[in-house]
């Protein structure tokens, strides 16, 4: 209830999608992807997320990830804004905890 009272709606798996072959997508700048991020991921740093929407597929769900979560949250909602079915992954390092399982 206070989920959905909140605009977060159901809880999803991350980790489900992720083995499903969810695009993820990592919103931070370049040189902070460069320091490390999840495996197989696209960076489109969120200030450019509306001009490169044409490199995410649209055919599959989208995990946005950042350092913390509020540009990845800020990303998803842009995302859906465009008719993506977009989630908030949070942090990249909890993204590649969950690939390497």
């Amino acid at each position: 209830m206070l989920r959905t009272l909140f605009g977060l709606g159901p809880k999803v798996d991350i980790g489900r999608l992720i083995a499903d072959g969810a695009t993820l997508v990592d919103v931070r700048t370049a040189s902070e992807y460069a320091g490390g991020h999840p495996s197989g991921s696209l960076n489109i740093p969120l200030d450019k997320l509306e001009q490169q929407l044409h490199r995410v597929p649209k055919d599959r769900p989208v995990i946005t990830c950042c350092a913390s979560g509020m540009r990845s949250r800020a990303a998803a909602d842009i995302l859906r804004d465009h008719g993506y079915t977009a989630y908030n992954g949070g942090a990249w390092m909890k993204l590649q905890a969950i690939r390497a399982r």
